[in-house]
């Protein structure tokens, strides 16, 4: 960052800090990105939505910052990087697209923006273009989109554009195909929420579904193989019916073979 401008006063008249942060301040000669305090001090955008849109800013042209590549270089999962990325997304600094190349293959193309007056001028000024279809969920990701949708019965406040559903599917998915009853993933997404306004419900969604993932159940147990009973021969003294390995008498009739 360059030069800043902090607005609370440097110090008070007895020569002490009068409380807050001190800046020491060196001006950067290279290795350096410049950011407007409308990004760094953004009163809607969470502190990962931030910091990721420094570090996208920061980064030289065609690097990739797809979700599976952020979340390798930074402690954050997938689900938080997407959700900071959809942020970034909703207030205009970040804009993404689907293009087909002459090989017919589908590519993303990505757009960081310093400002976002920018972004949407930009986008008014290019042509539109329509998404590929998404394929057709299969009957997890129908259950998980379903579930979702109806949070919103629970709380209002839980109410989830249809853009954002479809991102937070495969989270619900990862805990169904774990085992966890729908009921119980609906209970574990609003129990105990703030009571404060809820100004971003897909991040805490998405928080929640991260960090609340419960384990994958273990192997079920082996079962012992079966031993298989000797099968029934015909007593050669009494005739009756009695199980061993190899044809004879039977118990009661052994010892009289013996003795005869």
């Amino acid at each position: 960052m360059t030069e800043q401008h902090p607005s609370a006063p440097a110090r008070g008249k007895s020569g002490h800090p009068a409380g807050g942060v001190e800046h020491v301040t060196e001006p950067h000669h290279d290795h350096f990105v410049v950011v407007g305090n409308h990004l760094a001090q953004h009163p809607e955008l969470s502190l990962t939505a931030i910091g990721l849109a420094v570090h996208i800013q920061s980064l030289p042209a065609k690097s990739p910052i797809g979700i599976k590549a952020l979340a390798a270089k930074f402690p954050e999962g997938e689900i938080r990087v997407a959700a900071a990325l959809r942020e970034l997304e909703a207030h205009g600094y970040l804009a993404r697209t689907k293009e087909r190349l002459q090989s017919g293959r589908v590519v993303t193309r990505t757009i960081s923006f310093n400002k976002p007056e920018r972004a949407s001028a930009r986008a008014a000024a290019e042509p539109v273009r329509r998404p590929e279809p998404a394929p057709r969920p299969a009957v997890v990701s129908s259950t998980a989109v379903d579930l979702l949708a109806g949070l919103r019965a629970d709380d209002p406040r839980l109410l989830l554009n249809e853009r954002d559903v479809h991102l937070l599917a495969p989270a619900v998915s990862a805990w169904l195909e774990r085992g966890v009853p729908p009921t119980a993933v609906q209970r574990a997404l609003t129990n105990g929420l703030p009571k404060e306004p809820i100004m971003n419900p897909a991040a805490l969604l998405a928080h929640r579904l991260e960090a609340l993932l419960p384990p994958p159940l273990p192997s079920p147990a082996r079962r012992p193989a079966l031993i298989r009973p000797d099968p029934l021969q015909t007593c050669d003294g009494c005739e009756r019916a009695f199980r061993s390995a190899r044809p004879g008498r039977c118990r009661d009739c052994r010892p009289l073979g013996a003795a005869a």
